[in-house]
């Protein structure tokens, strides 16, 4: 009861910490066990080596704008983390480039996640910093009406911005683990863009995480292990509602909150953790295919997802790989495998 206690304690904690937001759609990934490290920093250090993983997003493939340019979003994600023993738990790092149409980002990030042995299991309790370049280039952007007095006045428009993430990650070895995570905590307002200093501006994107899986094994099916998985993405943010008489004149005007929720459904089913074959579903809008292989300590995937949106949206490819060079660390014989490689 009390590891339970203190679970929905920090639990609490992430959430009430993230009132009040505002916020883009952060990137979303179909291998999304591959990006933990990224957007749970409690997360880091909880194997046992030094671990590289990576993927590249290639969404909607080939997807074009009404003039033929290629506009579909890629983003290439790199992360890094070890345990410290030094300092009582594990530290990671980060690079996160998304390109979607005339926007640009890149995000460095460093993280840091203290270790709590809660016998049997373990908690990571983890924060990171972060920094991000956004760069948008107005001047390609076609507007629904002309004049619009902002787009006139800008061209490519870049800026830096500093932000804090938060998470929490406990994990039974060889069995459950549940992690819950909020990046972009400051949500960072930029400089102000062009000469109307009210204008507009450049912000981070605020979004809460919630992931969770349960590896199990049938006796009856030794060579098999199966994996399912959940990974939850909120992005909440407000917006002012303006009210009008039948005149049209301005009545008032109030703050609104409102959100965007994306849910990663999968399952994966691995063969003598040598092959593994998945499936992931997005609610309305698409269902993705994975394959994975294992050589010694490096994994490599790929996903396919096929778009349930309609509107000719192509599909998306996504590339992946993992490697994990072990340490030996003497531990007790509690030892065990990240859930990466299960």
């Amino acid at each position: 009861m009390s590891k339970l206690k203190a679970i929905l304690l920090a639990t609490a904690f992430l959430l009430l910490t993230v009132g009040g937001l505002r916020a883009q759609q952060a990137p979303i990934f179909t291998n999304y066990n591959n990006s933990y490290t990224y957007i749970n920093p409690g997360f880091a250090g909880l194997s046992e080596g030094v671990n590289l993983l990576g993927i590249y997003r290639q969404q909607w493939a080939g997807f074009t704008d009404s003039e033929g340019t290629n506009i579909a979003p890629t983003t290439l994600l790199v992360t890094g983390d070890m345990p410290l023993r030094a300092l009582g738990g594990g530290i990671s790092f980060s690079v996160l480039n998304d390109q979607l149409g005339v926007e640009k980002n890149t995000n460095v990030g460093l993280g840091y996640s203290y270790h709590i042995d809660m016998g049997g299991s373990t908690m990571g309790l983890g924060v990171s910093v972060s920094l991000l370049n956004r760069t948008v280039n107005f001047s390609h952007l076609v507007p629904g009406q002309t004049g619009d007095p902002l787009l006139s006045q800008l061209g490519e428009e870049s800026g830096m911005l500093f932000d804090l993430s938060a998470g929490v990650f406990w994990q039974i070895p060889e069995s459950f683990y549940v992690g819950v995570s909020a990046i972009n905590l400051l949500n960072t307002t930029g400089k102000a863009l062009g000469d109307d200093q009210t204008a507009a501006s450049f912000t981070t994107d605020r979004t809460l995480y919630f992931v969770a899986g349960y590896p199990f094994m049938f006796e009856s099916l030794p060579a098999f292990k199966f994996i399912p998985s959940v990974n939850v993405m909120a992005n909440l943010f407000t917006y002012d509602k303006t009210y009008t008489d039948e005149e049209g004149n301005l009545l008032q005007t109030e703050k609104k909150l409102s959100s965007i929720q994306q849910l990663n459904a999968g399952m994966k089913v691995v063969y003598n953790d040598l092959l593994s074959l998945g499936v992931n579903y997005r609610p309305q809008e698409s269902v993705g295919l994975t394959v994975g292989l294992t050589i010694k300590d490096f994994v490599l995937g790929y996903a396919y997802d096929i778009n349930t949106m309609g509107h000719n949206i192509p599909g998306s490819h996504e590339i992946s790989f993992s490697y994990c060079f072990k340490l030996d660390l003497d531990r007790t014989p509690r030892d065990y495998r990240s859930v990466r490689y299960l």
